[in-house]
């Protein structure tokens, strides 16, 4: 997907660790409820405060006792921390439940903390943060940085402990309390508590049940037992949710699915460990109750899918779920090296440490050659899977520590890649699950090289297409601007839209953006000539009306059979005023300060190149500091099924509920869903206001004996009254003389002087009807009588130029006081 960004100051300037924090929670924590949401919340300290553990501890059923609920990062173990600790103790973890404050430890304290560490790997340092005020728990973080947590991280760890849900604590475990389909079930004993509602899928009453597990067991499918064995014995849980999809022998008929959903709760100090959890009636959940069913929406996933990021998420989507696998990464295979294309979950931290140091670009690219396991996996060309324990490399043992999938991915007599699939927990694998592996491989390696040269025609297309926009967006004295543009993914045909921001004389900004007719080479080569025609025109300093009528007579006078649409906004930095033009294209959307967006209604014209005497209306518009300007194509807002005027209002409603300090944030929420069957460009423009109003003094030079020197004493009297220092008053008088005498002796018609003055930087222009620019001569021999006004000028100015005005021409030069 080639995405074209051209952000303005705005977006140059770097989000701070916290404030990514706290997106990333606010993400999380709005997100609907899932068992894992306290581990991916703790994830974050491993993110962005540097933190290498991170636990959560809170008072169990015993309230003497705090247990660690839920970690995250490196194993606990190696740095000394306990599964539990005593609520009267005198650890960092209890003192911060106890007082509500929080501690945060060096080296050299914990060394006198007997119950916070026992024999560490590493000098470390310790955050231990309340869960509120008192009593409520604590988080512990780990840090092995130099300094420690600095003031960052501890802002981010600040977020964590506001974001953390702190668990309520299981049910007592008495069988009238349980809820119908919970289950309580003793570690160390295997006695399980459940409710009502299990002893009915199971076929039993409570006057038969015994309260034995193994009561339990006796009625599963022998072929899944062992992955129900894994979950139910405690030397293969880690504390942490786990679900899990097993069948149940029946009196008659096929047997039944049940999904458990359980979590090993530590017991703290003298008390057994406990899972808890639930177990429901799988049969009406399962979408997919055969692997075929599994495979057959594979296929048509990967049927439609037309880029190699579309193979991706579909492979995620069809079997990380189904196989509650805790990673996922999709690779092609170039050369000699893997080019991951997709990981899932997406952060770098997630992965083993040789993924990371070759952490390139958006993906990563990996040498097999550092994985002769997976090397071998590749030349032998069958899907491979090793349980937990299996001595391998680091970056395959790390992908999955307690059970790694290899599928080769086949296509066209060669590999076309790779898949890893990887668990956390020990795992074992039916001969189903196996089949089902070795058939998804089969599939994803012909869509990945079906993908693969889509991708590489559409960025040949996309390459195209971005040669033509512009590169980057200009800094604009007072406003902020960021563009998107998004190619259609409906076939390789380049588009024709386009957008430009045009910064133009005395502080004024042109917008534009517009859409040429069609999807091919011809659109995209018009656009490229529009585009460039209305930067012209506009340079030249004509009025938007004029500068849209003179692109609609070159269309016209270019003979195609095209014609282009386009909205052309002039604004005025200074007022804070615009005028708007359209020809034939979408009004412009204006989100205001208070949060209201509008549409603005603006009159319009014809789209360029359909009529010969075409009228193209100004409307004129008034910008507040804050307010939002949106153009956009038609791509955005409409799509088969939704009305254009619908896309419009669902545009200025999210653009309402946008929050514009951010706008490249913005651009890309709005892009977000957008439908992909046509092009889309989008240009936010936020107005801030100039911080600075520059003073502008304008002269008619008449065509008199004593011109030059009226227009010396009006220069003279206006700088004083700006106060110029006389150094730069003399200099700017001698920039006067030289450029007045020069319009006046070789040009005919009208000469305008204009002084301006803006963050202490004096311009003074003096602009004729005659569009030939001034010539600095290469020598001048003694004898010579003229050709030295421009060297003076050049001499005593910190610039000076040329631009075209209407016709004629403006020769400026700037000077600097004390420069």
């Amino acid at each position: 997907m080639a995405n074209v960004v051209s952000d303005g100051a705005a977006i140059s300037r770097t989000r701070t660790a916290p404030e990514r924090a706290e997106a990333a929670l606010d993400m999380l924590t709005a997100a609907p409820a899932s068992p894992d949401l306290l581990r991916r919340v703790l994830e974050q300290a491993l993110v962005f405060a540097g933190a290498v553990f991170a636990g959560v501890y809170t008072p169990g059923d015993d309230p003497a006792q705090l247990c660690l609920t839920e970690s995250a990062g490196l194993p606990r173990t190696l740095y000394g921390l306990r599964d539990s600790y005593p609520a009267a103790g005198g650890s960092p973890v209890a003192e911060a439940h106890r007082t509500g404050r929080p501690r945060w430890l060096r080296p050299e304290d914990l060394a006198g903390c007997p119950e916070a560490r026992r024999t560490p790997a590493a000098d470390f340092f310790m955050a231990v943060l309340p869960l509120g005020p008192a009593d409520g728990g604590a988080l512990l973080a780990v840090s092995e940085r130099s300094g420690g947590f600095g003031a960052d991280d501890r802002a981010c760890l600040d977020l964590i402990v506001r974001a953390i849900a702190v668990p309520v604590p299981s049910a007592s475990g008495e069988p009238g309390e349980l809820p119908a389909d919970a289950f309580s079930l003793a570690m160390d004993s295997g006695r399980v508590e459940v409710g009502d509602g299990i002893l009915r899928l199971f076929g039993l009453t409570r006057d038969v049940f015994d309260g034995r597990v193994e009561t339990l067991l006796a009625l599963t499918v022998p072929e899944d037992l062992p992955a129900l064995m894994s979950v139910v014995e405690a030397d293969h849980m880690s504390i942490g949710d786990r679900e899990l999809e097993f069948r149940i022998l029946q009196p008659s008929g096929a047997p039944r699915w049940l999904r458990l959903r359980g979590r090993l709760v530590p017991g703290g100090e003298g008390h057994a460990a406990r899972l808890v959890g639930t177990v429901a009636d799988a049969s009406t959940l399962r979408s997919d109750v055969t692997d075929v069913a599994r495979v057959q929406r594979l296929a048509a996933a990967l049927a439609t899918a037309g880029t190699v990021k579309d193979v991706g998420q579909a492979v995620v989507a069809a079997l990380r779920g189904p196989l509650q696998a805790d990673r996922i990464a999709l690779a092609e295979l170039e050369n000699d090296r893997l080019v991951v294309t997709v990981l899932d979950p997406p952060e770098p931290e997630a992965w083993p440490e040789v993924w990371r140091t070759e952490w390139r670009t958006e993906w990563p690219d990996a040498p097999v050659r550092d994985m002769p396991t997976l090397a071998a996996a590749l030349r032998e060309g069958r899907s491979r899977i090793w349980p937990a324990g299996t001595p391998l490399e680091p970056a395959l043992a790390d992908v999955g520590p307690g059970a790694l999938a290899v599928l080769p991915l086949p296509a066209g007599g060669r590999m076309a890649g790779a898949c890893l699939i990887g668990w956390d927990r020990p795992r074992d694998f039916g001969p189903d699950e196996r089949a089902l592996l070795t058939a998804c491989a089969g599939l994803t390696g012909q869509a990945l090289l079906r993908a693969h040269a889509f991708d590489a025609e559409h960025e040949l297309v996309g390459m195209l297409q971005r040669t033509l926009l512009p590169r980057r967006l200009p800094r604009l004295p007072g406003a902020v601007a960021v563009a998107r543009y998004l190619p259609t993914t409906a076939g390789l045909e380049v588009g024709g839209d386009w957008y430009d921001v045009i910064p133009l004389a005395d502080n004024h900004v042109a917008l534009v953006i517009g859409d040429v007719q069609g999807h091919n080479a011809g659109a995209a080569t018009l656009m490229g000539q529009m585009r460039t025609a209305l930067r012209a025109y506009a340079a030249e300093g004509h009025t938007p009306d004029v500068v849209v009528a003179h692109a609609n007579r070159l269309l016209l006078d270019m003979e195609t059979d095209l014609f282009a649409t386009c909205a052309y906004v002039d604004v005025d930095m200074e007022e804070g005023t615009a005028w708007c033009v359209r020809a034939g294209h979408l009004q412009p959307v204006l989100r205001h300060p208070d949060g209201t967006a509008e549409i603005v209604q603006a009159e319009g014209g014809p789209p360029l190149g359909v009529l010969d005497q075409a009228d193209f209306p100004m409307t004129p518009l008034r910008l507040q500091p804050g307010t939002v300007i949106a153009l956009t194509t038609d791509g955005l807002v409409e799509s088969p099924g939704v009305d254009i005027d619908a896309g419009m209002d669902r545009l200025a409603a999210e653009l309402a509920a946008a929050d514009p300090a951010h706008l490249g944030l913005v651009a890309d929420a709005l892009l977000t869903g957008a439908h992909r069957g046509d092009d889309v460009a989008l240009l936010l423009v936020r107005y801030d206001g100039m911080a600075v109003r520059p003073l502008r003094e304008t002269w008619t030079v008449w065509r008199v004996p004593q011109a030059v020197g009226h227009a010396r004493r009006f220069t003279r009297r206006t700088l004083r009254t700006w106060g110029v220092s006389p150094d730069t008053v003399d200099a700017a008088l001698l920039v006067v003389s030289e450029l007045v005498t020069n319009a006046l002796v070789h040009t005919n018609g009208q000469v305008r002087l204009d002084l301006s003055l803006v963050n202490h930087r004096l311009r003074l222009a003096v602009a004729d009807a005659s569009p030939r620019s001034p010539v600095k001569p290469t020598s001048i021999g003694w004898e010579a009588t003229g050709g030295r006004g421009i060297l003076l000028v050049e001499a005593v100015s910190a610039a000076w130029g040329t631009v075209p005005v209407s016709g004629g021409k403006q020769v400026w030069a700037d000077l600097v006081p004390g420069g």
